[in-house]
């Protein structure tokens, strides 16, 4: 789940595939590898950690292949070792494939492989991709019709790329549900994950799209859909330049990784989707040896831990306390071995979140990390560890970390309701396809018409505004906190959020008529009281800016202004609500003429006390 590099062509494959590896970096990862035919061989390197300390060694080797292919690995299914690194290679040694995504039906896959005598080397799941085409292989006319085969047998997400000694001037490329992008050169041709791997050699691309497989050599591409029909495919000029393709285009990484939150939720789900339906164990937690659970994070981290609150107390019914990490340690914590301690960290290097973590667990606690960055402090002391699958996250303002800690915390919570039988079966399957849902929903607020250019006229009319007031309700309050931090983060105006029933309690003493008061408004258990907060906003002549679902003429009609956002199942509108409160922080920075990715005072990992 990470980059994938390959290359056909004039020049030396291995440092073609390096390099564009290197400028795949921001996807994260573990591990690296490559596979390059070399005198009708296949020779696999890899390694554990940074690809530049990778390079190093493969620099020492007096090596040349004119075609091969790369991949970094983010762990999903195994641990970040060399066996489970890709690429991965048949039995015989001739066929190699490298993968991203997550194939769902690898265990019955891998059990009928293994008694048709396949011997497997790793625990990915990846792997069973090039035993099956090496077995499909054994009754087709071709590797071709082979690796259809093999596709057409997959379910799941996957961009795959394969090459055989059978035919060492080809790469066989396939996608579904995972990026894959075809570079057209002159007398050289490659595949990645993202353009920034090629551009330095060709600004000519085809994007495959879901369902379709490329057969590439260096003279170009045949394209064609998984029955094996022939696809015409149109050569994308990519008006780029390199610096800016590592923003994909983008002005800003922050706005890029705004438009990357419908792959991260989805990435976020499918990575853990194994131990979430029992396929393997959640090691290191036991249901039953905890009866009450403390949450510690900071910034955004923390309102992700305030929602799992309302996740973990009305699915799995077990008390939960919330605390900013920098405070725990401070006011002498009621801890012990009955306790789950859960920490929740983008970095996982957050100095006050890891002495939150060892004072917890100094009093007998259990510590689940929610973090995004696998090897770091935080994973390695944790007793158990979910991993949100954001990928890197540049810009300082987060934004995907936040939506794929929500999606990981509410599998969580789902998990623990049916391993303690607070939910049945069913009702959990319920509630998780309406998670499954979400990132079509996120998808749908970003290119319905282009709804980020309605925040965007929004953000025009108050980025001179010197205040704003965010208000919501019930599992939407913290999304009311997230937006107030979000627009102090980046565009340095004071903003303060507020559950809107506390608003009678002092900050209606600030509404006057250039106040800019956003309030969440979607549908749900309390949607009537949340309007009748809005009434008072506009009695005070406050600009009420509200977000809604379609058919809410309640709310539509005291708005001033009004963001549509698609309706959800409640416990989740937090996901989807916390997006144009993203957009409309980030236009108003940019209208200013600030730094959006890097705001004054702040830094992305806050590694000191």
């Amino acid at each position: 789940m990470c980059g994938i590099v390959g290359y056909v062509g004039r020049d030396n494959a291995k440092n073609v595939i390096i390099n564009g590896l290197k400028r795949l970096e921001y996807r994260g990862y573990d591990s690296a590898g490559l596979a390059l035919i070399v005198n009708d061989e296949i020779k696999v390197f890899k390694r554990v950690g940074k690809i530049r300390e990778f390079e190093i060694e493969l620099n020492r080797l007096n090596i040349y292949s004119n075609i091969g292919i790369g991949h970094t690995r983010w762990a999903t299914h195994g641990r970040p070792t060399l066996e489970n690194a890709h690429p991965h290679l048949s039995c015989d040694g001739k066929i190699a494939v490298v993968h991203n995504g997550i194939v769902e039906n690898y265990a019955p896959l891998k059990e009928e492989l293994l008694s048709k005598g396949h011997t497997f080397t790793s625990q990915t799941d990846t792997e069973v991709i090039v035993h099956l085409i090496e077995e499909e292989l054994k009754t087709s006319k071709g590797f071709f019709e082979a690796f259809l085969k093999a596709v057409n047998r997959l379910k799941g997400s996957f961009a795959i790329c394969a090459i055989t000694t059978a035919e060492p001037d080809k790469l066989f490329c396939a996608r579904k549900d995972s990026p894959l992008v075809v570079g057209l050169g002159e007398d050289e041709s490659f595949v990645a994950s993202d353009v920034p791997a090629f551009l330095p050699y060709t600004n000519r691309a085809v994007f495959l799209e879901d369902g379709e497989v490329a057969v590439v050599d260096r003279k170009g591409a045949l394209f064609y859909d998984f029955s094996g029909a022939p696809v015409k495919k149109e050569v994308v000029k990519i008006p780029w330049s390199l610096a800016q393709a590592e923003k994909g285009g983008y002005k800003h990484f922050m706005i890029k990784e705004i438009y990357e939150q419908p792959r991260a939720v989805a990435d976020t789900i499918s990575g853990n989707t194994a131990w979430f339906k029992g396929e393997i164990p959640l090691e290191g937690i036991e249901p039953s040896s905890f009866d009450r659970v403390q949450i510690v994070a900071c910034g955004t981290s923390y309102h992700a831990g305030l929602i799992a609150k309302f996740f973990l107390e009305n699915f799995a019914k077990i008390p939960a306390e919330v605390d900013y990490a920098s405070e725990y340690r401070y006011r002498n914590p009621v801890v012990n071995d009955r306790t789950l301690v859960i920490a929740i960290t983008q970095s996982g290097e957050t100095a006050d979140t890891l002495a939150a973590m060892r004072l917890a667990k100094s009093k007998g606690a259990k510590l689940l990390a929610v973090c995004n960055v696998i090897g770091s402090t935080a994973t390695r002391e944790a007793d158990c560890v979910i991993y949100t699958y954001a990928g890197p996250e540049i810009s300082v303002a987060s934004t995907k970390a936040f939506t794929t800690q929500l999606t990981a915390l509410y599998l969580f919570s789902l998990w623990l309701a049916r391993e303690r039988g607070a939910l049945g079966t069913e009702e959990v399957e319920e509630l998780y396809s309406h998670l499954l849902e979400i990132p079509s929903k996120i998808e749908a607020f970003l290119n319905r018409e282009r709804q980020d250019e309605t925040v965007k006229r929004i953000a025009l009319e108050f980025y001179k505004s010197s205040d704003a007031l965010y208000l919501g309700r019930h599992v939407n309050y913290p999304i009311a906190l997230e937006g107030a931090l979000k627009l102090k983060e980046i565009s340095y105006i004071h903003a303060e959020g507020y559950p809107a029933g506390e608003m009678k309690h002092g900050p209606i003493a600030l509404i006057d008529e250039k106040m800019p008061v956003i309030v969440v408004a979607t549908k749900g258990s309390i949607y009537e009281k949340i309007v009748s907060n809005m009434e008072e906003v506009k009695a005070r002549k406050g600009k009420v800016i509200a977000l809604l679902n379609p058919g809410s003429p309640e709310a539509e009609k005291i708005a001033d202004y009004k963001i549509e956002v698609p309706q959800v199942e409640e416990f989740l509108s937090p996901i989807v609500s916390v997006i144009p409160l993203q957009l409309f922080a980030y236009y108003i920075a940019d209208f200013l003429g600030y730094d959006v990715d890097q705001p004054r005072n702040l830094a992305k990992s806050v590694t000191v006390e």
